[in-house]
């Protein structure tokens, strides 16, 4: 059966605002003046929400909580560090949990920073995206590659430890020396994690109605190539899809996603995974901010409840754990989902025999040919 009770969770927290919707964004993120964010009543939503969301993880140890966005830095210090006490009060977070808020550079304060640091955060994920202003400008970014830098130096100067860059490739016109160019700069820079991921054209989006010049897949494909050849060189170990970490910073929040652990999302539009009396369980919560604070002094905020099926249990697995490097073992599946591994053994050879997938004698995992057909892998464990 999935999930023993007392087994690990992570905390999602959603904080929905930003001071601009960039073009190529499909978050639940909404533009908002600075001075017209509605704080107070958003937090105290959160906090109602957590404790009544909290006896569904009673006893767990929460190993992470990550606050994301929208641009979650634009609430104040005072807000973040009264989240994080009700994070303590309702759940059981552990001694060692990892505590990352997501920030763009542009919002970046040393002093408001620092209370974020004293408050009990302890990793920082910047949207930096690129150090090039002509592509920041093509992505509809408002800030500049100077305030990029200036941000990861703040940080660093507080005492954040550990600082993931989000770097994106593939831009609009992107020739393989710009991207290299990005890749130069993130790498001397004083943080620990890089999440390098491809732009991609997501429906509901600016980018998507009015698509930009995109360097083909071919291109593309070089360009990971390169980039990845000289972040292993700067000890950057690739260890996802899109994510590389110096040694022990890998993102435990990140990774507790894809080795398909549960996970509890309080916030606008969060989704949840929960494994509760052998079934595992999914929920949203109200997508609208407006909408979703009023839903919870109703306590009507969660609108969607529903049980996995076993087949839909199979693909979200392999969905998740095939991203990443290290791939998945026998056990981990069959304690992370009600199936037995008979039932894709079979499946499992083929695409070993395909060349499509490797084993080491105790993890599968993708083959380095795989990781270029990711998509089409995963999608031969969909259901009929």
């Amino acid at each position: 059966m999935p999930a023993h009770p007392a087994s690990a969770v992570s905390l999602y927290i959603h904080l929905p605002w930003c001071l601009h919707k960039c073009a190529y964004c499909d978050f639940n993120s909404h533009a908002v003046a600075a001075d017209a964010l509605p704080e107070s009543d958003y937090t105290q939503a959160l906090i109602t929400d957590l404790k009544l969301a909290s006896t569904d993880i009673s006893n767990r140890p929460v190993q992470s909580i990550f606050i994301g966005g929208g641009t979650p830095s634009l609430f104040s210090a005072n807000a973040i560090e009264m989240i994080l006490q009700a994070c303590r009060q309702y759940t059981c977070v552990t001694p060692t949990c990892e505590i990352t808020l997501e920030t763009n550079p542009g919002t970046f304060e040393f002093q408001k920073f620092s209370d974020f640091h004293a408050a009990g955060v302890n990793r920082l994920s910047i949207g930096v995206q690129s150090f090039n202003d002509v592509n920041l400008q093509s992505l509809d970014r408002i800030h500049a590659a100077a305030e990029a830098l200036q941000a990861i130096d703040t940080a660093a100067a507080i005492g954040f430890d550990n600082i993931n860059i989000d770097i994106m490739f593939g831009l609009p016109k992107q020739t393989l020396a710009d991207a290299m160019e990005d890749v130069r700069i993130a790498v001397q820079q004083p943080v620990q994690h890089i999440s390098y991921y491809q732009l991609t054209l997501e429906p509901n989006t600016i980018f998507h109605r009015f698509p930009p010049p995109l360097p083909d897949t071919d291109q593309q494909w070089e360009i990971q190539e390169h980039a990845l050849q000289l972040l292993a060189e700067h000890h950057f170990q690739r260890y996802e899809v899109s994510a590389l970490a110096r040694q022990n910073h890998s993102c435990v929040h990140n990774k507790h996603y894809w080795r398909y652990h549960d996970y509890l999302g309080i916030g606008a539009g969060a989704h949840t995974k929960l494994t509760l009396d052998g079934v595992i369980l999914r929920q949203q919560r109200v997508r609208q901010p407006d909408s979703y604070r009023h839903a919870v002094s109703a306590h009507k905020h969660v609108i969607q409840t529903h049980a996995v099926r076993p087949a839909d249990q199979l693909f979200e697995f392999m969905l998740n754990n095939l991203r990443l490097c290290q791939g998945f073992s026998e056990h981990h599946f069959e304690t992370s989902t009600s199936l037995n591994w008979c039932t894709i053994q079979p499946l499992i050879a083929e695409l070993i025999e395909e060349n499509l997938l490797d084993y080491d004698g105790m993890y599968y995992k993708a083959s380095p040919l795989g990781y270029r057909f990711l998509d089409q892998i995963t999608a031969r464990f969909l259901p009929e």
